[in-house]
């Protein structure tokens, strides 16, 4: 990134700006231990705006978790507009697996995965109304528009995408200008959704930085592309076509006038 200052800045300004247009008190955040969370809070927190960081664990694995409070604790130490709630949804994840028919199946475990995220854009929710603050979303623009790689009505469901212009590298190189703690830009990307900790890299079958060049390739109608190159490419084009219902408005069955 040739410009991360200029980058940084116009963010938080535009964060502000739409802060005092709304009349809106501050932001919330979900942090999850990852390189996405990480920088959106710290952008929100550069604001001087009210912020509040909550830990959502949902048999988390410790290394996320730990990876979160150090971050959050980071944030503390530098802005005194960051306060923080930590709420376990454990028991009331359990509390709705155990009242669904048992099942077992891929379908049942993604329905599952999707689950946790929407109980957590709820909590979100909760503390925003609460405090006349809008919720902020951490995806970037490969997850966002590239490959649709969120949950619809979970960590999808926010008020504003502060860095979805951003590529997952511009991403970490945001974090590194930022000076984000160095186990967080170490840490494999994982959405913490799944009892197994599977990575990013595994769900999708390409890294980000492949699906970076997939879409420059695409954009640029790039030929000769190598057998590897081609495959994310296919990868990109089935999981945007699959997750357009994500990405677009949600369509609107329009009545002639002449019917009513």
């Amino acid at each position: 990134m040739k410009h991360p200052k200029r980058v940084s800045e116009h963010i938080i300004n535009w964060i502000n700006t739409y802060l005092e247009e709304s009349n809106i008190d501050g932001l919330v955040v979900g942090v999850s231990g990852g390189i996405d969370s990480a920088l959106t809070s710290t952008l929100c927190a550069e604001t001087g705006k009210k912020l509040i960081c909550i830990e959502m664990p949902i048999k988390q694995g410790n290394d996320q978790v730990s990876r979160s409070k150090k971050h959050i604790e980071w944030l503390k130490s530098k802005y005194s507009n960051v306060s923080s709630v930590l709420i376990n949804l454990d028991n009331t994840y359990k509390m709705f697996v155990d009242s669904i028919p048992a099942e077992s199946s891929d379908k049942h475990e993604l329905s599952l995965a999707n689950t946790r995220s929407r109980l957590r854009m709820v909590t979100l929710y909760y503390f925003a109304a609460l405090n006349n603050f809008i919720v902020a979303g951490t995806g970037n623009k490969v997850e966002d528009f590239g490959i649709g790689f969120y949950t619809k009505y979970g960590d999808g469901g926010v008020d504003i995408s502060p860095i979805a212009d951003l590529l997952k590298s511009e991403v970490f190189s945001l974090a590194k200008y930022h000076n984000i703690i160095d186990e967080i830009i170490k840490a494999k990307p994982t959405d913490g959704l799944w009892n197994d900790n599977r990575s990013d890299e595994e769900q999708i079958g390409a890294t980000y930085d492949e699906l970076e060049i997939a879409m420059l390739n695409v954009a640029e109608s790039k030929s000769n592309l190598s057998e590897r190159e081609t495959q994310v490419v296919n990868i990109l084009n089935s999981l945007n076509l699959s997750n357009k219902h994500k990405m677009n408005p949600i369509p609107v069955c329009e009545i002639p006038r002449d019917y009513i």
